[in-house]
């Protein structure tokens, strides 16, 4: 087990903010949300600068619905799994006892199949070109 990466806990972050869950700084009172994640086929801007703001806070912020803090997930006790349940990202604790609920816990409407799930950036460009790529190969190998 390894603990989890700044870009780890970024990723998870982004996808727990695709369903509603706000990073708390309860000594600011401060609950931080952004509105757009994604930018194309990379985090927005208003995303990134959240980012920034929970990593150079000085107090310990922690994403609804969780006990642990951001600075804790970024500590080697902590790793990130996906959940068994919606299989979006949880923090899993390397030694010890793991909290037996997901983050998804008060989520009425989820996990929902209908729905897309969440999601990290991804190129569209790269994607279509795979595809076309598999194509290809397909009917050449008729």
């Amino acid at each position: 087990m390894t603990m989890a990466s700044n870009e780890q806990v970024k990723q998870y972050l982004a996808h727990w903010f695709q369903l509603g869950k706000g990073v708390v700084c309860p000594k600011r009172q401060e609950r931080i949300q952004p509105q757009v994640i994604f930018r194309e086929h990379h985090y927005s801007g208003e995303f990134e600068q959240c980012w920034q703001k929970i990593l150079g806070s000085e107090e310990d912020c922690y994403l609804e619905g969780t006990d642990q803090t951001i600075q804790q997930l970024l500590s080697p006790a902590w790793e990130l799994m996906d959940c068994p349940r919606c299989r979006l990202p949880v923090p899993i604790t390397v030694a010890g006892v793991a909290s037996p609920m997901c983050i998804c816990f008060d989520l009425s409407n989820w996990p929902n199949e209908e729905l897309p799930s969440p999601r990290i950036p991804t190129n569209s460009n790269t994607h279509l070109h795979g595809l076309l790529q598999r194509l290809q190969e397909k009917e050449n190998s008729k």
